[in-house]
């Protein structure tokens, strides 16, 4: 509560900015602070009456054939970072390295397993992962707010802390796979919002409003689909890599409705993504 109050003052008469320096924020005093039971938020403070958890905790999804430890949409099925950098190929084991690279190669997978092909010489698709149980779609960037060097963060010529958000940048358009909806133990019960079975990386592309709207659909699209058949969601994916007959019905139910389940052109062979950029 105090952390809220303190960055109404600064937003309203503070004239700090770590990037600008002293005496160039404006101050703004048209803004009015409401309290008591008969404002907005209902509480004698004005605040809100519970706190608002950005980081939400997260399942992760049931073991499956290629996920043994369990399911999780993690940061390379859709990120768009140069792995070529020398900070990976540093930082990882050697066979590490290799795994990411096989895993990131597409098509090319196979036979760069086959074939024994260094990390340098195996090709990287250039698309996200494409999922076969995928209800709904996504894309943000994966975005990471820095760290900062001083504290307070707000310092003037305050600079961000080097090396730290290695991840944060552009993601590929994504999906929304049912198995990420799914909790371990509990057959009768979906996962939705940020909730879902995410990496911590990954789960930065899946927060925002336009995620939300289609795993909610996709979510309340599955339940009606499963009471009116009689069935748990999880056996519309318990057979994966095979196929599933209710999934590709309940896919069609949900496009049919104007909920894509992929975005336009999503393909094995599409590489071209260089127009969907988030900024």
């Amino acid at each position: 509560e105090e952390n809220a109050l303190s960055y109404y003052y600064w937003l309203v008469a503070g004239l700090t900015d770590s990037q600008l320096g002293y005496g160039i924020k404006p101050v703004d005093l048209r803004h009015r602070f409401l309290t008591g039971f008969d404002a907005p938020m209902n509480t004698a403070h004005g605040l809100s009456k519970y706190p608002y958890i950005r980081e939400a905790r997260r399942i992760v999804g049931r073991p499956a054939y290629s996920h043994p430890q369990g399911f999780m949409i993690n940061e390379i099925d859709i990120s768009r970072v140069n792995y070529d950098d020398e900070y990976y190929q540093t930082q990882l084991p050697g066979n590490m390295y290799l795994s990411l690279r096989r895993a990131l190669a597409g098509l090319a997978t196979a036979t760069a397993i086959d074939t024994d092909q260094s990390a340098a010489d195996i090709p990287r698709r250039t698309r996200s992962t494409i999922f076969p149980d995928s209800l709904g779609i996504a894309q943000y960037a994966i975005d990471f707010h820095p760290c900062m060097q001083l504290s307070p963060p707000e310092l003037p010529g305050n600079t961000e802390r080097s090396g730290v958000r290695r991840a944060h940048g552009q993601s590929y358009p994504g999906q929304i796979p049912l198995r990420a909806m799914i909790p371990q133990k509990i057959d009768n019960l979906l996962v939705a919002g940020k909730s879902i079975a995410t990496s911590t990386i990954a789960a930065a592309a899946y927060r925002v409003h336009s995620f939300e709207w289609s795993v909610g659909i996709a979510a309340g699209a599955t339940i009606d689909y499963a009471l009116d058949n009689q069935l748990l969601p999880y056996t519309l994916v318990d057979n994966l890599p095979r196929p599933e007959p209710g999934l590709l019905d309940l896919q069609k139910r949900l496009q049919e409705s104007g909920n894509p389940t992929a975005f336009p052109d999503t393909s094995i062979f599409n590489l071209d993504w260089e127009d969907w950029r988030v900024w």
